[in-house]
């Protein structure tokens, strides 16, 4: 067990070789959020050319067990861990570390509405392929839903769906709905834009649509690892969010860098989408929601970070309870797959592209100038995939 008196380690950790800092503490952040705030959890981000001898000497700092780790064969370096404030004030001090910032809880981007029948699912597909997707296959594409989970069984997938690594907790489905109706949108054969894409689950929300920040950092860095590993052209999806995190965006941008195109969700705050995460970050493809008549969500947020539109609501999508459950949900949590699909669907036609011409070919293809109440700012661009 682990020293209780950590002010007795200050003067060797500070002794170590090219341990200490040659300038000032490092930063300590917290998102905007506070009532999302884990009191004394943070996620400690390491510099990207750390070595594990450096991860494993601030593992030692604290009283207790890390409950996230990320060595340095990982694109997101670092820890996450319940730390008194006197070892907090020790790892600020030293080289390695880049910056500390306070874990918080992060949640699913959906405004719920009912479990559809199977004629309100009739109902809600007319209106989600009246913007003729002239929907394509995705074949040779893998998809990871980073999410509440993938039910695999369901009949949408075909078998096409592989529930792959869990950090919510120790169910190894979907207990929630979210991700299933997500995945759907993406791949499913009645209701996804691509409907021959392999399908991936990384579970990061629990039953509840909700997580932590380090949580959704420890699926993006399994994706970011996995999908090099693998003979497809990948996506992946986070249809969730919560307050501005720079640990959560340093993670999305690990993924991109890692040649993962990443759709993310706006967010469902009718506010600037630069103050939520992951919808802030640069290197994503951040997609705001449209409704069926072409007018832009009342509650989506909005910005010149948002890269692209797409229909979020009223969508209907594959859920759980049975293989056949479906639900209409609304929300950017429903936009986002929408251009992931697109992404898989563009892979698939167009060949091998980097994440961010992926995005900016989205965007090229896209519809301009149709949607009514854009705010100002936010680009006027209806995702679309081209077909006549």
């Amino acid at each position: 067990m682990k020293t209780a008196a950590i002010l007795s380690l200050l003067p060797l950790a500070l002794a170590l070789p090219g341990q200490k800092r040659s300038g000032g503490s490092a930063p300590i952040l917290k998102p905007r959020d506070v009532e999302a705030l884990l009191e004394n959890n943070y996620i400690v981000k390491m510099k990207d050319d750390v070595s594990q001898a450096s991860i494993d000497h601030v593992d030692e700092l604290f009283e207790g067990e890390a409950y996230q780790k990320w060595d340095a064969d990982k694109q997101f370096k670092g820890l996450a861990a319940q730390i008194s404030a006197e070892a907090l004030e020790i790892i600020a001090e030293l080289e390695d570390v880049e910056y500390i910032e306070q874990d918080a809880i992060i949640k699913i981007d959906y405004v719920p509405e009912e479990v559809s029948t199977p004629e309100t699912a009739k109902r809600a597909l007319t209106s989600q392929t009246a913007a003729s997707w002239g929907l394509g296959p995705g074949s040779g594409v893998c998809a990871y839903v980073i999410d509440t989970g993938i039910l695999t069984s369901h009949s949408q997938f075909g078998g096409r769906a592989t529930f792959l690594a869990n950090y919510a907790d120790s169910s190894n489905t979907d207990g929630n709905g979210h991700g299933t109706h997500v995945a759907g949108t993406i791949g499913g054969s009645t209701y996804g834009v691509s409907k021959q894409v392999t399908l991936y689950a990384v579970k990061v929300l629990d039953s509840s649509g909700s997580g932590t920040n380090s949580g959704v950092i420890s699926g993006i860095n399994y994706v970011a690892t996995d999908a090099p590993k693998r003979s497809c052209s990948s996506v992946a999806n986070m249809s969730l969010g919560g307050s501005k995190s720079t640990a959560v965006n340093s993670a999305a941008v690990a993924l991109v860098r890692a040649g993962v195109f990443l759709a993310v969700a706006a967010g469902n705050s009718a506010a600037n989408a630069n103050t939520f995460s992951p919808a802030s970050e640069t290197t994503a493809c951040t997609v705001g929601a449209t409704t069926s008549s072409d007018a832009f969500a009342s509650y989506s947020n909005y910005g010149n970070i948002v890269d692209i539109l797409a229909p979020g609501s009223s969508i209907v999508s594959s859920y759980i309870g049975s293989t056949s459950a479906t639900a209409t949900l609304s929300g950017t949590s429903m936009a986002s797959p929408h251009v992931a699909g697109l992404g898989a669907y563009f892979l698939a036609l167009q060949g091998s592209m980097t994440p961010a011409a992926l995005c900016t070919y989205i965007r090229n293809n896209a519809i301009s100038g149709v949607i009514t109440g854009v705010p100002s700012g936010t680009p006027n661009l209806l995702a679309y995939n081209g077909a006549a």
